[in-house]
């Protein structure tokens, strides 16, 4: 947990310099980069997600099959998602108005080392080796904010590209420690056909997941870079990046959540009093910051990123309880995905969507766009706990039968 904090603390330095660096309308394109970096990151969680779970179910020969079956999985998908990338990098340089495609295409090829680092985390995260965990992710934020931070003084360039340059590296920085070391492709070890279709089922429907948290948590961004000019878009990514400290904070404990669940179901015990611990912690930790947004947005916003960006305060708090209220519903999911349950996939899809319908229909201003997504996750929100309780009453009725 203070490895997580200190790695979060290091990308929020790393956002905050490059907004006072860059400016307003510069930053606009680095929060576009960094955005998609979200985005590759929900889809390296799936793989993440899969390896912490089975790495607490599997050993053994079970196991080694399990890391071959992953590894090619993770080469296939990385290799296809970032050649969509490069290849249709004029076109995203279109769509998202930046100066260059060429940090879409540095992007695009950084993409299968990403899930490869991936693949790397979910192995520690599973063996609760936290140390390894750390080890990794430390790398990772430390080359992306040093080496960028170096190419953006020193060297006079496009800085999207410049930003992208930095990505890239980190992701390949971000292997060490790995766990390659013993591992083949040609192993002869295959799982068994109930594992093989436990795995393949927990995939779909995590990544069915981690989608709709691509669009809940992203779509705001750059559908904001789409709809409104630069100056508007840099001013909102600051908004962004600052009320989205709930959800970083809120992933440490994430983290830890799912294989304690897993773990706790493998032996019989009750897991509904980890689920309240972790709530408990994340509501409180959430109404801090959202308060503290409340009272004080303009002296946050003129700290951190300047006086250039004082003219969203006002909306400080409100992102800050959008966030909030996803980071809850995020914890009552993963609490669901570790048991088996799917169904909230299908409900966060559903008000993922909402989300963007809502955005697109009403975003007449940066303030009308916060209060769509606000209408969206108390939906969620409210979803998530109708279901719980609904489980719980059915689960009590089976006992008591």
């Amino acid at each position: 947990m203070g490895s997580v904090l200190l790695v979060n603390g290091g990308n929020y330095l790393y956002n905050l310099l490059l907004g006072r660096i860059m400016g307003p309308e510069a930053f606009a394109e680095a929060a576009l980069l960094v955005t998609l970096l979200l985005v590759l990151s929900f889809m390296g969680m799936t793989f993440q997600l899969t390896c912490a779970k089975f790495g607490v179910l599997f050993a053994g020969a079970q196991w080694d099959a399990f890391k071959t079956k992953i590894y090619k999985q993770a080469l296939w998908f990385g290799g296809l998602t970032g050649l969509l990338i490069v290849v249709f990098a004029k076109q995203l340089q279109q769509l998202f108005n930046t100066e260059s495609y060429s940090m879409f295409v540095l992007f695009g090829l950084g993409v299968p080392f990403y899930f490869f680092m991936s693949i790397n985390r979910g192995t520690f995260q599973g063996h609760l080796d936290f140390k390894k965990l750390s080890i990794t992710y430390q790398t990772e934020m430390w080359s992306r904010l040093l080496i960028t931070m170096a190419l953006l003084i020193w060297i006079p360039m496009n800085p999207g590209l410049l930003v992208a340059i930095g990505i890239f590296l980190s992701f390949l920085l971000g292997l060490f420690p790995s766990t390659f070391k013993g591992f083949s492709f040609k192993t002869k070890d295959v799982l068994t056909p109930e594992n093989s279709k436990k795995v393949s089922t927990f995939i779909l429907l995590t990544a069915g997941y981690e989608l709709t948290q691509i669009i809940i948590n992203n779509s705001d961004v750059l559908m904001v870079k789409h709809y409104f000019d630069s100056l508007n878009a840099g001013l909102y990514a600051t908004l962004a990046l600052i009320g989205r400290v709930v959800y970083f904070v809120a992933w440490m404990f994430v983290m830890l959540l799912l294989p304690t669940v897993v773990k706790k179901k493998k032996e019989g015990q009750a897991t509904t009093p980890i689920l309240f611990k972790y709530v408990t912690y994340i509501g409180i930790l959430s109404s801090c910051i959202v308060i503290v947004c409340y009272l004080f947005p303009d002296l946050i916003i003129g700290l951190m990123f300047g006086e250039a960006y004082i003219s969203v305060s006002g909306l400080l708090w409100k992102y800050a309880l959008v966030t909030s209220l996803f980071a809850i519903s995020n914890v009552f999911a993963y609490y669901f995905l570790s048991l088996d349950h799917y169904v909230p996939v299908v409900l966060s899809g559903i008000l993922g969507l909402s989300q963007v319908f809502l955005i697109a229909f009403f975003h007449d201003s940066l303030e009308m766009v916060v209060q769509m997504q606000l209408i969206a996750m108390i939906g969620l929100l409210v979803t998530q706990i109708v279901y719980f309780v609904y489980k719980n009453e059915l689960g009590k009725k089976i006992i008591q039968k």
